[in-house]
């Protein structure tokens, strides 16, 4: 089963009741344990089922938007398109992407805030009319490329929390709104609604109440020009844990019956891109090389040293990085925490570690401090909570090789799907059995060949 993200044909293996994704990922390194050990993820496409059934328990009718970026692989963006999820783009080649799989331009918003010339002409060809902006020279480029379209304010929030620092900060003020108003009926460009994002990082859930007096105060502006306003996009920042989608909705749902009621027409949607991919996706990278290095040099500045002198410290350098899966590390933390997979005993002691990409950058840093059983190079660590943000467009440097992805659903999410209706067929075209991987032997074990 090939997993390249540009492959557009993958495969979904079916798990029947004796199977678990940590048989299929005990499989799959036992294949590359003797074919080339490369970093390989394992993604459970049921997790988005049960995720979209989640969120139309709580969140309903509020209709989520999924940002393509977030995860672009054909698996995500196929099983989320037959359940129903509109799709958010932030450029050409995800709007061709999702347009690929049949998505209707209604169910396809462009969300980047600098847009491109060409790309803003080709949503416009594509009769993608509904787009974000936040600025009078956005507003004047889109005007001059696309007529139709129809634009969704985007208002900025206070959702930065003490000691968070962003570098760019897109939306626009209330006062500011006023005069995009008066540009867009200048130039006859329709202003149908508001956007705003409020973190994921964000404590403060009182952020949401006030985004959403500011949004009412920008619908009754619209009234004033005589624009029909009746989108409202309270964009992502859902972490995928049932617990805050729940306080959200707490927060959310009193206002939204106040200032957008029902009966007014306005459509509320979302963008929950984490929400969905996050926790389905597991990442296993192997031990390339490895160093035993001066504990002082290991330690965070700050730190105090508190260990034994004679204890080793370790290096470990992985198959993976920065510059690949762990993109994200470049600009936040990294939440989860490597997972040994080879079996040690529960008092085998443990050593101050540090893991390292394969770039031999001094930014590829995965992991600064960890505690680790001593490991041997050839040896597997697995990542969980790996679907956000690492499967994308990723970076080519230094040769480094995508990992191959293996998508995998169990019968109970299959039939969640086949009961309510949403499983196509060319979505089950892509599905092939796999028996319980716990009767197998070594030799006739689930292979992962094309």
């Amino acid at each position: 089963m090939k997993g390249f993200l540009e492959d557009a044909n993958y495969s979904i293996g079916l798990l029947d009741e004796g199977a678990t994704l940590a048989d299929v990922i005990d499989n799959c390194i036992y294949e590359h344990t003797h074919t080339g050990k490369k970093a390989f993820y394992v993604g459970d496409l049921g997790k988005l089922v049960r995720n979209n059934i989640q969120w139309q328990n709580v969140m309903a009718p509020i209709k989520p938007f999924y940002p393509v970026k977030c995860n672009s692989t054909p698996g995500v963006l196929e099983i989320l398109g037959t359940l129903g999820v509109g799709f958010a783009c932030s450029s050409k080649s995800e709007m061709a992407l999702v347009q690929d799989l049949g998505i209707s331009p209604e169910n396809i918003i462009y969300t980047n805030p600098c847009k491109q010339a060409s790309q803003i002409k080709y949503a416009a060809k594509a009769g993608i009319n509904i787009m974000t902006c936040d600025n009078d020279i956005e507003l004047k480029k889109i005007s001059r490329n696309h007529p139709n379209a129809k634009l969704l304010l985007h208002i900025a929030t206070e959702d930065i929390t003490a000691g968070e620092e962003m570098n760019m900060k897109f939306g626009t003020t209330l006062k500011n709104c006023r005069h995009l108003m008066e540009c867009a009926k200048e130039l006859g460009v329709q202003i149908v609604g508001v956007k705003f994002h409020v973190s994921g990082s964000c404590k403060d859930l009182q952020t949401y109440i006030h985004a959403l007096s500011d949004a009412r105060c920008v619908f009754d502006m619209a009234e004033e020009f005589g624009f029909k306003m009746n989108m409202l996009d309270i964009g992502g920042g859902f972490t995928g844990s049932e617990l805050q989608l729940e306080e959200v909705n707490h927060v959310i749902r009193p206002l939204l019956d106040v200032y957008f009621p029902k009966e007014s027409g306005v459509n509320v949607i979302a963008e929950p891109g984490c929400y969905y991919v996050s926790s389905a996706f597991t990442l296993a990278v192997n031990i390339i090389a490895k160093k035993t290095v001066e504990y002082d040099k290991l330690l965070p500045s700050g730190v105090e040293q508190t260990r034994n002198d004679d204890e080793p410290v370790f290096t470990y350098y992985i198959n993976d990085g920065v510059y690949g899966s762990f993109a994200s590390k470049l600009s936040e933390k990294l939440s989860t925490i490597p997972e040994v997979h080879k079996k040690y005993k529960e008092d085998e002691p443990l050593f101050a570690s540090s893991l390292w990409g394969p770039s031999c950058d001094e930014l590829d840093q995965i992991v600064e401090n960890c505690l680790l059983p001593e490991l041997s190079v050839g040896d597997w660590l697995i990542f969980d909570n790996m679907g956000s943000g690492t499967l994308g467009e990723q970076s080519t440097f230094n040769n480094y090789q995508r990992p191959l992805i293996y998508y995998m659903m169990s019968f109970s999410d299959w039939d969640e799907m086949q009961d309510a209706g949403i499983a196509s067929d060319t979505l089950m075209k892509n599905f092939f059995f796999v028996p319980s991987c716990i009767q197998l032997s070594p030799e006739d074990r689930f292979s992962t060949a094309a």
